[in-house]
């Protein structure tokens, strides 16, 4: 989506629960070790008694600080997985929780794609607002039994609990958004749905779920070859289409943000396509984290910024993949980074073919 006028992240929070060590999960025998070494993952946060929306409402409290909350004119929530009430929009209760008023608040539902594609909808709808209009947009997501199994149910990948928000503004920001893609290729739907039958309701299924076994039916179904060309072509469409929009090229990019995937399944599906040195990603700070669901890249920015990585000037590019299936980049340029009015980020922390189904791509 070509961009119609200035969008800037005005400010970006996080709020994340406590960690717990990979290797104690695996002396427990909750984490087979064969993950744990091609993961590399070495701590993950895990919630208590919070619920998901309840962390994202944390971070959006906390990202309001010295915004006025009536400039707030949309709210987004991404998430993935359960938010801890059936029938019920956990956006409203976000909006309730941290800015309140009359805006629309609306559950985006993208999977690990949720945040990036929350701001490519807050972005065009900016365009129709006022200089002074914001845009909120949250992530939260929680991983525990009984329907997920945050260090097996999907290998490659283990995932974290936390909350995330970012505010979107037309007027000023820490980082200009340059530009903002996002592509779908619905042929690959079925690699997240299996080929089960539908259920009634969310008790019938297996639990904890398994999406090992899902893909591996829909690649039974289709061939491996097929799977891993059509994720290879969405990811690279959509880099070149975000690079092409903001005028630059791969090899100006300074900072890559990247989904908090396991390693083995970054290096084969990232770094060495892009050609990217991990250490100028945010995977160091990721492997002590997870995989946050819809909020990697809003929590990964953030890091970077408050953390001093990220200098002015620096490009970023902001990479977003989740199941339906779907593939988001942006590259962002770092304006400011030491005047906390314009960044917030307040924590209220308490053999490529042949590998690729075991730990790679899909």
């Amino acid at each position: 989506m070509p961009l119609s006028g200035d969008v800037f992240f005005a400010a970006t929070a996080v709020w994340l629960p406590p960690a717990v060590a990979a290797a104690d999960a695996v002396s427990a025998g909750l984490f087979d070790q064969k993950s744990f070494r091609r993961c590399q993952v070495e701590a993950v946060r895990v919630a208590g008694d919070e619920s998901p929306a309840e962390m994202a409402a944390f971070a959006a409290r906390s990202v309001m600080a010295g915004f006025s909350a009536d400039r707030v004119e949309l709210l987004l929530h991404a998430n993935m997985h359960y938010q801890g009430r059936e029938m019920w929009p956990a956006a409203s209760f976000v909006q309730r929780e941290s800015v309140g008023g009359r805006a629309p608040a609306i559950d985006v539902r993208q999977m690990s794609n949720g945040g990036m594609a929350a701001v490519h909808l807050g972005a065009g709808f900016l365009a129709g607002c006022s200089d002074d209009a914001l845009v909120l947009v949250t992530t939260g997501d929680k991983f525990c039994p009984p329907g997920f199994d945050r260090w097996n149910t999907d290998p490659g990948t283990v995932y974290a609990d936390g909350g995330t928000a970012a505010l979107l503004s037309k007027k000023d920001g820490f980082a200009r958004l340059l530009s903002l893609a996002m592509v779908s290729d619905s042929d690959l739907e079925q690699m997240h749905r299996g080929t089960d039958p539908f259920y009634d309701g969310e008790s019938l299924a297996p639990q904890p779920m398994s999406l090992e076994v899902r893909k591996q039916q829909f690649v039974e179904k289709v061939g491996m070859q097929y799977a891993i060309d059509r994720v290879e072509a969405g990811q690279d469409e959509v880099i070149d289409r975000a690079l092409a929009e903001a005028g630059v090229k791969l090899g100006e990019i300074d900072w890559f943000v990247l989904p908090a995937f396991g390693r083995r399944r970054l290096d084969l599906g990232l770094f060495r396509r892009l050609g990217a040195d991990p250490e100028r990603s945010t995977w160091p700070w990721a492997r002590q984290v997870g995989h946050l669901g819809a909020g990697d890249q809003v929590a990964g920015l953030d890091h970077l910024v408050t953390t001093g990585k990220a200098r002015p000037g620096q490009l970023c590019l902001l990479v977003g993949t989740g199941a339906g299936f779907s593939w988001s980049c942006a590259v962002v340029e770092i304006r400011q980074v030491d005047e906390p009015a314009q960044h917030a980020s307040h924590r209220w922390r308490a053999g490529r073919i042949s590998r690729v189904r075991e730990d790679g791509l899909l």
